[in-house]
């Protein structure tokens, strides 16, 4: 048999870790939440080194991927107005007939 594998809002891993840094045992928490320790763990291990970029889910990016990525749009919109203005000028400076 397949098992199909459990997704998690980013507010239930925040909650389940701020359980956990508040002093709740690690293993109680996951016991009561009904998940691995080791995932537990890992979300904790998150959240210490990223702080709040922890846990960027589905089409979410860290800062520094998300300013790289509008940067790159926004390369790819100028990079296409300088072309299109290339061609209006080619066009316009042609020796009228």
């Amino acid at each position: 048999m397949t098992q199909t594998r459990r997704r998690f809002p980013e507010s239930f891993k925040r909650e389940a870790v701020d359980q956990v840094v508040a002093g709740t045992p690690l293993r109680h928490v996951a016991e009561t939440l009904g998940i691995a320790e080791s995932l537990l763990g890992k979300w904790k291990r998150q959240h210490e080194q990223q702080g709040d970029d922890a846990f960027p889910g589905n089409g979410k990016q860290r800062g520094e991927s998300a300013e790289l990525r509008r940067l790159r749009q926004q390369l790819a919109q100028v990079t296409m107005e300088r072309d299109v203005l290339k061609k209006a000028l080619a066009i316009f400076s042609q020796p009228t007939k």
